[in-house]
């Protein structure tokens, strides 16, 4: 594909470890201090950069409250270092908020408002539960239109209704991403994405420091005959259940993002070229249709064809509508979530779209693959999806 001076490139994407939220290594740790790690992770890997350069740090949370709180971007980048004269914002589109930060900044670049962006997300579902601490549907839009509101595990029994995903199909998947995962960890191939932290955990004999270097959720042992056990979590006659659903997570992740001329100025290495992204809207009753109307869109402005993707990035967040979609695009299976997805390794709300793309480039790499897509269903009745070139291997 032709080169332009403005071209988004991806010069650094990295992430911390996902750990099991009220469970894992980072149960105890603030989201702000998790966003720090991450930055900072994302910075030293470019030392050559000044990062008074920066035109923008863009972070998004599902959940902006609490101690996600206070515009987290801006209080995590001057803990990291970021001079005082760069501004930071915080973003929330539910699930894509880690990968709409990236699109939003690089339209800045695009539009040449700037040339170096720090984006990402962060979530930690220890500290702020599923909803916030205080949620408050509006009851009068609530009785005049209860879909806006629609749980998401119920639309996720709808999906399974409406388009015939059958529970063992969901369990099979189930029992897939935690295979792939358990696989992809043994063999480090998460290593050269993750950023180490050094945190404090607290257990039954008090306070203690320990390093969070990799993730916990994948379940090796995870069978087909194990999860027909498992009672429907959402529905009583439904087919979601802890086993097929993603996991309540803690994580953080950050890209750092630039025009191509800004990073050959630089002399830097290209991770990946962003092409293009797409948001949709869809029926709220079935919000986990949302990658296969998104996914058509972006590849669509990318002048590609989904044959033509080496490697498919998409949140499993529950595995009725990542199924639904991988069939619905007639994806090969082979190409989706090689590592594993969400129901094994966790879905950390807003840090989702920005670990996926570091998952995601860091894999194109290792492959020497060229085209690689990022996707999620959003709460609410949206989809998200963003088409990455690695040109080397073209």
């Amino acid at each position: 594909m032709a080169k332009n001076p403005r071209d988004v490139v991806i010069v650094s994407a990295v992430r911390t470890a996902v750990t099991k939220a009220k469970k894992g290594g980072f149960k105890d740790t603030r989201p702000d201090d998790l966003l720090t790690a991450a930055l900072k992770g994302a910075l030293a890997r470019v030392p050559g950069l000044n990062p008074a350069d920066i035109g923008d740090v863009v972070i998004g949370t599902a959940m902006p409250e609490g101690e996600q709180g206070m515009n987290v971007a801006r209080i995590s980048a001057l803990a990291a270092g970021v001079p005082d004269s760069v501004p930071a914002m915080t973003i929330n589109r539910f699930c894509s908020s880690g990968l709409q930060s990236l699109a939003q900044a690089a339209a800045c670049i695009q539009a040449g408002w700037y040339d170096v962006a720090l984006t990402g997300g962060v979530e930690s579902m220890s500290q702020i539960p599923m909803g916030g601490d205080r949620p408050s549907p509006n009851p009068k839009i609530m009785a005049e239109h209860p879909e806006i509101y629609e749980p998401m595990g119920i639309t996720s029994e709808n999906v399974a209704k409406r388009f015939g995903v059958s529970r063992a199909d969901q369990d099979a998947f189930a029992v897939a991403s935690n295979q792939k995962a358990a696989a992809a960890i043994a063999a480090g191939k998460f290593t050269d994405e993750i950023v180490p932290v050094v945190t404090q955990v607290f257990d039954g004999k008090g306070w203690r420091e320990v390093t969070v270097s990799m993730d916990d959720g994948a379940r090796a042992d995870t069978t087909v005959e194990g999860l027909a056990r498992l009672k429907p979590a959402f529905a009583t006659d439904g087919a979601s259940h802890a086993g097929n659903s993603s996991q309540m997570s803690d994580g953080a992740a950050a890209t750092l993002i630039m025009s191509r001329e800004k990073a050959e100025s630089l002399g830097l290495d290209v991770l990946g070229v962003l092409r293009s992204y797409a948001v949709v809207g869809v029926d709220p009753e079935i919000m986990g249709i949302g990658p296969a109307v998104a996914i058509p869109k972006a590849l669509e402005k990318a002048g590609i064809s989904s044959g033509d993707v080496d490697v498919f990035e998409i949140n499993e967040a529950f595995a009725s509508q990542a199924l639904y979609c991988v069939r619905e695009l007639g994806i090969d299976p082979a190409r989706v979530n090689v590592n594993g997805g969400a129901i094994a390794l966790g879905h950390p709300l807003g840090c989702t779209g920005a670990k996926l793309t570091a998952t995601l480039l860091h894999e194109l790499k290792r492959r020497d693959a060229h085209w690689g897509v990022v996707s999620m269903c959003i709460g609410g009745g949206m989809g998200a999806a963003a088409v990455f070139e690695r040109e080397s291997a073209a």
